[in-house]
């Protein structure tokens, strides 16, 4: 049911991703009186699951979910429509227009998923706010995992300031750690400031790494509820119980007491805990072969920390929503520049199906809508032929120069962009298999 749950979200994401595309390259050729006969979310490529035809353009849904197309009379693009092309050329067809219009019409796509993220970010603050998690409410300090180890990071410790620039939200040390190339991380720990500088090397290692605990927040292990059967429930723990010890060894915290409780697999112990944050008891536990105890702990951050909210009037979240757009759009390209670095990590379809959560919410559903949006943006700007940048490239030096490319030239090109944009999806989507076995 999970899995159904993603990837419904993720089909929905991509449908109206999709859509906005093309009606921006369907918009603008409208508008310069250019015919478009097709106009389709998801590719077709036999047949079609729906269509039907109003004025010039037939409107359909293909069965194919990799994307979707306006097809532009007289237009080289994927439908590689040649016999078209070898026609006289006619007033209405994409190459009979002026070298301005073709580029207004090639970029209309991009245009209108930077405009959807801002409507989404814009009404989402107006509507929600902005949560987040201070870094100054984290007062049990982190956990990272070895990587954050090796960065020289320990359990327990504060993070200050990165580069000398405090740290303000939590969730985003990680991210600007790695895009912004920190070199130094000053710390508190035991009491005591430290900077620690930070390796290269390792950092090269979290860029490729799958695991999402490289830098967490540390929490102690307070009840929140039992699995089936659960043997701490059967010996007397109850919801809200905050564990603090196994035997004689102390553990205030939820990470101390995953690692413990891993030595006392087929043992019997005592599990200490405390009660309405006065009473101090003991529970009698037998522990199986995998180390557990039938616990699972409250993950609602809001009942260890202070979260913090932006709240916005509508007039104020269209300038937030303009910034955060931005934002996002210069943070992702900066990512781009960690590809040759992250090749191993490149996700496809499971991997953008795994962002959304296994319970439908709309505010995460929007969140990551506006954020794919910018992504599919970036990514349809990048020169390749067959993307929207190659076509802006080769219009921009048309109309420097004032040479139009060879059609023959650009069907050519039209083809190779094709298979480089293959190999990558059959890239991206194979290391989704491959790490779906290394699991």
């Amino acid at each position: 049911m999970d899995i159904l749950i993603k990837a419904a979200q993720l089909i929905l994401s991509l449908s109206i991703l999709v859509l906005i595309h093309e009606a921006g390259h369907f918009t603008a050729a409208k508008i310069f009186k250019t015919r478009v006969e097709k106009f389709y979310l998801f590719f077709n490529p036999w047949f079609s699951l729906f269509k039907f035809k109003k004025g010039e353009t037939e409107y359909g849904i293909g069965w194919l979910p990799l994307g979707g197309f306006v097809k532009i009379s007289g237009m080289i693009d994927e439908s590689m429509d040649k016999e078209q092309m070898k026609k006289e050329p006619q007033p209405y067809e994409f190459r009979s227009k002026p070298a301005w219009q073709r580029l207004i019409i090639m970029i209309g796509g991009v245009f209108m998923n930077v405009v959807l993220a801002i409507m989404i970010y814009v009404v989402m603050l107006a509507a929600w706010g902005e949560t987040y998690l201070p870094n100054s409410s984290l007062k049990y300090g982190i956990v990272v995992d070895s990587l954050g180890q090796e960065l020289g990071l320990q359990n327990g410790d504060k993070i200050i300031s990165l580069d000398g620039k405090e740290v303000d939200d939590f969730n985003k040390i990680t991210a600007d750690l790695i895009l912004d190339q920190t070199k130094t991380i000053r710390v508190e720990r035991n009491n005591e400031i430290l900077d620690i500088n930070v390796d290269a090397k390792t950092v090269d290692a979290i860029i490729n790494s799958q695991s999402p605990g490289i830098i967490s927040y540390r929490i102690p292990f307070v009840v929140g509820g039992f699995t089936k059967d659960s043997p701490a429930k059967e010996a007397g723990l109850k919801k809200h119980d905050q564990i603090i010890g196994i035997n004689e060894d102390t553990v205030l915290y939820f990470d101390e007491f995953k690692e413990k409780i891993q030595e006392y697999k087929n043992q019997d112990v005592n599990i200490v805990v405390l009660r309405d944050e006065k009473d101090t008891l003991d529970y009698p536990i037998s522990i199986g072969d995998d180390g557990l105890i039938g616990v699972s702990g409250i993950m609602d951050l809001s009942y260890y920390f202070d979260l913090k909210t932006h709240e916005y009037t509508f007039f104020q979240a269209i300038p937030a929503g303009f910034k955060k757009t931005f934002s996002t759009f210069t943070s992702y390209l900066k990512q781009l520049r960690l590809i040759p670095k992250a090749y191993k990590s490149i996700g496809g379809f499971g991997t953008i199906g795994n962002l959304f959560p296994a319970k439908w919410d709309w505010a995460v559903f929007w969140n990551l809508t506006a954020f794919l949006s910018i992504i599919l943006a970036i990514m349809n700007l990048l020169p390749i032929p067959a993307l929207d940048g190659g076509h802006v490239l080769f219009l921009l030096i048309e109309m420097i120069t004032g040479r139009k490319p060879k059609e023959k030239f650009l069907e050519v090109t039209q083809i190779i962009g094709m298979v480089i944009l293959f190999s990558l999806l059959i890239y991206a989507n194979g290391n989704d298999i491959i790490k779906l076995f290394n699991k």
